[in-house]
């Protein structure tokens, strides 16, 4: 079994930056895509940034040049740094991953972590 664990989010005021962590652990043969994901009260959860294990990222609209999304494959972790955060950044954050339990496996298959909260405060 594999466990996705988020930690770095927080209150933070209109500006500031926070630095999200998620690691994967357990059962883990290979991890291809890991990203970020959010979502706002009342609203449907939305791509933030993702990365392949080669290094390619993307990002969603609303946080290009203010996000950046960074990996340590050796610890099987993925980072969100958010620099010039503005309340609309509110919401839970949970991290997602594709993931090989065993070099048997014919799939990877999709994982996600129990979230963290990011406040931004005007």
């Amino acid at each position: 079994q594999v466990q996705l664990v988020e930690s770095g989010g927080g209150l933070v005021q209109a500006g500031g930056s926070l630095r999200l962590s998620c690691a994967a652990s357990g059962s883990i043969s290979s991890i291809n895509e890991m990203g970020w994901y959010r979502q706002a009260p009342g609203k449907q959860r939305e791509l933030v940034a993702g990365t392949l294990s080669g290094g390619s990222t993307n990002y969603g609209d609303s946080v290009k040049g203010r996000f950046t999304i960074s990996r340590d494959n050796a610890k099987n972790t993925v980072y969100l740094q958010m620099n010039n955060l503005k309340p609309e950044d509110t919401a839970v954050y949970y991290c997602k991953a594709w993931v090989k339990t065993s070099t048997y496996a014919s799939a990877y298959s999709e994982v996600w972590g129990q979230g963290t909260l990011v406040t931004v405060s005007s």
